[in-house]
């Protein structure tokens, strides 16, 4: 038995964040159900596979819900979790808002700054909310390369939120209203940050012993020895003991950085697995995203993607009977 087995969820976001939250409250065992506009959410168009990989072994019910709220509003009502992804006020127009349903109800809005900001209506997208963050500040211009706004401070934020309120439920029969805001959040990730490093980009660049260097095939090797007894291991097994004493050292840095480059330069990323394995040296592999999946990839066996609507009937006579 599953944490959420028994538990509905009432998915009505878009895109990215609310789709993956729902899919982690899928995994946790909780029933989910996507309404969608008649033509899907736009998800669906950009980004097919995406959108398959986020939304399966969820149903989907196709509702208008400005010609058809009642539809919305009923099903909204028998969720244990109703997940929106609108602007501010949106739902309460759309008659799904958390004063048109059930007080058991736990309601969680994921939008880009909060309902109280200066800029609640501001239209953005994870890259946006990231440089408001300040998160992009030691990286800019380079983009990251996964959506860290929208997947760790909105969608697992959301999640967190969530299961908490559902705890509270447990003990009071009341659900919440949560505002998930993706900037706040993504500050939340770097606030940590505010007082100052031990030095400068710390882990964007700054040390060389954290960082990213070619291999002789092409590939990339990380390397993530920040403490000693690992970084003196790493310079003990590749020949270079000597560079140990640079490690911390402010000056010396990019030294280092060009020492580090030219001997991993030096054998294809298998030799330099081969090296460290079992050792505790903390690098790795830039893995493709299909050896990635090979070996720590999670998605249930023989899920898949709902057609459009494909439950809308099913639902339409649930809520009738």
């Amino acid at each position: 038995m599953r944490p959420l087995d028994g538990l509905l969820v009432v998915d009505l976001s878009w895109y990215l964040p609310g789709a993956f939250a729902s899919r982690e409250l899928l995994r946790l065992g909780a029933r989910v159900v996507k309404i969608e506009p008649p033509e899907g959410d736009p998800l669906r168009r950009v980004a097919p596979a995406w959108d398959a990989a986020l939304n399966a072994g969820k149903e989907s019910v196709a509702c208008d819900l400005k010609r058809e709220p009642q539809l919305g509003r009923a099903l909204c009502s028998r969720a244990d979790v109703v997940l929106v992804s609108f602007r501010p006020g949106v739902a309460e127009r759309l008659g799904v808002g958390p004063g048109e349903l059930p007080a058991s109800v736990v309601w969680c809005s994921i939008t880009g700054f909060g309902p109280d900001s200066p800029d609640s209506a501001r239209a953005g997208h994870d890259l946006n909310y990231l440089g408001y963050a300040g998160a992009l500040a030691d990286t800019a211009p380079s983009l990251p390369p996964v959506q860290i706004a929208d997947l760790a401070a909105g969608a697992l934020g959301a999640v967190t939120q969530i299961l908490a309120a559902l705890l509270e439920r447990g003990r009071t029969g009341r659900g919440r209203r949560l505002e998930i805001s993706m900037t706040h959040r993504a500050h939340d990730l770097v606030a940590h940050r505010l007082d100052g490093e031990p030095l400068e980009r710390l882990l964007t660049g700054g040390l060389a012993c954290y960082r990213i260097y070619e291999t002789a095939d092409g590939r990339f090797l990380t390397v993530g020895a920040l403490e000693e007894k690992f970084f003196g291991r790493l310079c003990e097994l590749i020949g270079r003991p000597e560079l140990l004493e640079l490690q911390y050292d402010p000056a010396s840095q990019e030294r280092l950085g060009r020492e580090l480059a030219a001997t991993f330069r030096g054998k294809p990323l298998a030799a330099w697995l081969e090296l460290s394995d079992g050792e505790d040296v903390a690098v790795g592999p830039v893995s493709t995203l299909q050896e990635a999946a090979e070996g720590f990839g999670s998605e249930p066996e023989g899920a898949r993607s709902a057609a459009l609507g494909e439950h809308t009937e099913a639902w339409r006579r649930r809520l009738e009977g």
